[in-house]
C-alpha cells in the first residue's frame, strides 16, 4: 500500500472505518470449509471482493479507461513521477527504521536531485544518475520489527491486505507529505483522486491478464497479494520455505503397519521400498 494524500479528517474517518469493519469480521463471519489458515474470514472476505469487483467495473474502471485514453502516455509517466518523488520522503524514514541506512540516504538524494533538477520529480533524472527506486511502507516496517501478519482481510474499496499490512497503510496514510505541505482541502483531495485514477490506469492490462487466467479470481488476487508482499518485505531475496523432510526407511508409513511386523517372505521387492527423494521445490 501506498503513501498517498489525504486530509486530517479523512484519517481519522479511514481509521474508524479500519475499526468498524474489524468488528465485524471478529463478531462472527462464517467460514469456509478447507479454508486457507491464512484467510480465517474468508466469507466475508469474498463478499467484500465482489463488492470491490462491483465497485470497479462501475466506476474504478471505467474512469481509469477514459483517463488512460484521453492522457498521452508521456503525461501520465509524468504524473507517476511525481507522486514516485514525494512517496521517496517516507520511504527513506521506513528504511531508516529498518536499519538500512545506505537506502534511507538514498531515497532522500533521490527526493532532492528529482525535485530540483527533475521540475519537482516529474522527471526521473535520479533513476537515470544511478539512484535505485526502493519501495517500502511502514507495513513492511512493522513486518521487520516483528510483527505478526495476522490474518488476510478485504477492506471495502481499499482492498486486500493483512492485519498488519492495515495498520501499516492507515501509518502510511497519517504520515504522508501532502497532508503537512498542503491545507488546501480541495488541492488535497484532488491530490488523491489523481494519483487512485492514474494508479489504477497503470494497472489495468496486469489486471486484465490476471483475472483471464485464474479459474478462481479471489485465490489468484489472494495468493498474488501474499507473494508480492514476501517479495518486497525481504527485498527480493525472501528465504525458501522449509523442505519437508522424507520419512525414515524404518518409520512406520501413514496407514500401514510398522516394517518389522510384516514377515519377511512377504516383502519381495515392493514399490514402497524404494527410496524417496522429494521433488524440487519451485522457487518463490
Amino acid at each position: 500500500m501506498s503513501v498517498v494524500p489525504v486530509l486530517t479528517r479523512g484519517t481519522r474517518i479511514l481509521a474508524r472505518a479500519l475499526r468498524v469493519t474489524a468488528f465485524f469480521v471478529v463478531a462472527g463471519c462464517a467460514t469456509v470449509q478447507n479454508a486457507d489458515p491464512r484467510d480465517p474470514y474468508e466469507s466475508w472476505n469474498r463478499a467484500v471482493f465482489n463488492f470491490n469487483e462491483g465497485f470497479d467495473e462501475a466506476i474504478a474502471k471505467p474512469i481509469a479507461t477514459g483517463y488512460r485514453d484521453l492522457l498521452p502516455f508521456e503525461i501520465r509517466v509524468r504524473v507517476r513521477n511525481f507522486f514516485a518523488n514525494i512517496q521517496d520522503l517516507m520511504i527513506g524514514v521506513n528504511n531508516l527504521l529498518q536499519g538500512k541506512l545506505g537506502d534511507a540516504w538514498s531515497d532522500w538524494t533521490r527526493f532532492v536531485i528529482n525535485s530540483s533538477v527533475g521540475l519537482f520529480g516529474l522527471h526521473d533524472i535520479a533513476s537515470e544518475a544511478g539512484l535505485d527506486k526502493h519501495n517500502e511502507d511502514f507495513g513492511q516496517t512493522f513486518a521487520v520489527w516483528g510483527a505478526e501478519e495476522g490474518p488476510y482481510l478485504v477492506w471495502p474499496i481499499l482492498g486486500a491486505g493483512t492485519v498488519r499490512d492495515s495498520f501499516g497503510f492507515v501509518a502510511d496514510v497519517a504520515a504522508a507529505p501532502t497532508r503537512w505541505a498542503t491545507s488546501d482541502a480541495a488541492v488535497q483531495w484532488g491530490l488523491w483522486g489523481l494519483y487512485l485514477v492514474n494508479e489504477r490506469a497503470d494497472l489495468l492490462d496486469a489486471t486484465t491478464i490476471l483475472d483471464e487466467s485464474a479459474i478462481d479470481k479471489y485465490v489468484a488476487r489472494r495468493d498474488f497479494y501474499y507473494q508480492r508482499r514476501r517479495d518486497l518485505i525481504f527485498d527480493g531475496a525472501a528465504p525458501r520455505p522449509p523442505r519437508e523432510q522424507p520419512p525414515a526407511r524404518d518409520a512406520p508409513r501413514s496407514g500401514r503397519e510398522p516394517a518389522d511386523a510384516v514377515p519377511p517372505a512377504s516383502r519381495a521387492q515392493s514399490p514402497d521400498d524404494t527410496v524417496f527423494v522429494p521433488m524440487r521445490e519451485e522457487l518463490l
